[in-house]
């Protein structure tokens, strides 16, 4: 008959298996790994202030020595919908350089990388309390961000956008409609036109008469790639919205979906370009154009509050602001072996 192991052999047997003994699977055993080099990332749920909601974010501040290739590869395995890195400045314009990545491809610019970002180097000291501003060099250029302090605390940060660029609209309503699975009374009663705008990053707006409608819509991909690819215009994400308005106070409840079912719970890239939409043909005022809520993220389960703020002289648009917060939610290593 076999013979159980005595007390000092089971308390041997258990610090091997929870990695106290240096086994190879312990934390510590990892960050000890010959030839292996450690990056560390913080975690951020972004637009958002309460932790697990709005849209997530892995920052990795000291990345130096990481290819484009390598994080590419990262943000892949992160799965978020962006990882940023952060580098010193390029030129005495800006304060930092920022590289964006989805899991397929970098981006010349995104919002929520650029605000959860911001939140991420001051929660770290890059960025002194108090300080009224940073300004990333990304793809399409400079972007400052203003920043709202309580005490030592980031509290909000505001992006300055492109101003907006208007891609012609899209006549064949009734066919954006059906590609959505919605009446075709939801789209036409609003009076709004489909179109693509841009704040360095082109969307398809497509506004809806109800938040139902917005929350039931669901993009068919060949359909829609036809319509676009006969109105002449680019295939870009849809962005589904109402003016309907509800207890939470939004000024607008929206989606931000892709082709293929993928969804975004909060845009900052296109909010600007949603704001200045809304403002160019008159469905927000210019005295409202400087308090437009936009309520993100709800249907997936990810709800988030993205604040807009349009500028006008006249009847141009001057200015374009995109804020919100940030809520710090964890932080791990990435563990990589030396070339």
């Amino acid at each position: 008959m076999t013979r159980a192991p005595g007390r000092a052999a089971c308390l041997r047997i258990m610090l091997l298996c929870f990695g106290l003994a240096g086994c190879a699977g312990s934390p510590a055993a990892q960050h000890n790994v010959p030839d292996s080099r450690t990056f560390h990332y913080d975690q951020w749920d972004v637009f958002t202030d309460e932790a697990l909601t709005g849209n997530q974010l892995a920052v990795f501040m000291e990345p130096v020595g990481l290819t484009d290739g390598l994080m590419q590869n990262i943000a892949r395995e992160m799965a978020f919908s962006e990882t940023t890195f952060v580098f010193p400045a390029e030129d005495d314009k800006t304060d930092y350089r920022l590289k964006i990545f989805g899991p397929n491809r970098e981006l010349p610019f995104a919002g929520h990388p650029t605000i959860g970002t911001a939140f991420a180097l001051a929660r770290q000291g890059y960025i002194a309390p108090g300080t009224p501003e940073v300004v990333f060099g990304e793809g399409i250029g400079p972007i400052v961000v203003e920043l709202e302090w309580q005490g030592d605390r980031l509290v909000f940060a505001w992006m300055r956008q492109l101003l907006p660029v208007f891609g012609k609209p899209i006549e064949d309503l009734d066919g954006v409609a059906a590609a959505l699975g919605v009446e075709p009374l939801e789209l036409r009663s609003t009076m709004l036109p489909v179109q693509e705008v841009s704040c360095g990053s082109p969307f398809i707006f497509v506004p809806l008469a109800s938040r139902t409608a917005v929350d039931e819509a669901k993009v068919n991909s060949l359909a829609m790639a036809s319509i676009l690819e006969k109105a002449g215009v680019a295939r870009r994400s849809i962005f589904i919205f109402s003016l309907e308005s509800a207890d939470d106070g939004a000024t607008v409840y929206s989606r931000m979906v892709g082709f293929g079912d993928r969804e975004d719970p909060a845009t900052g890239s296109a909010s600007g370009p949603l704001g200045a939409y809304l403002v160019h043909h008159g469905a927000v005022s210019p005295e409202k154009a400087d308090d437009i809520v936009s309520r993100q993220g709800v249907q997936m389960g990810r709800p988030s509050w993205i604040y807009i703020r349009i500028g006008t002289r006249g009847e141009d648009i001057n200015d374009v602001l995109v804020g919100g917060g940030s809520v710090f939610v964890g932080e791990g290593n990435i563990i990589l072996p030396r070339d």
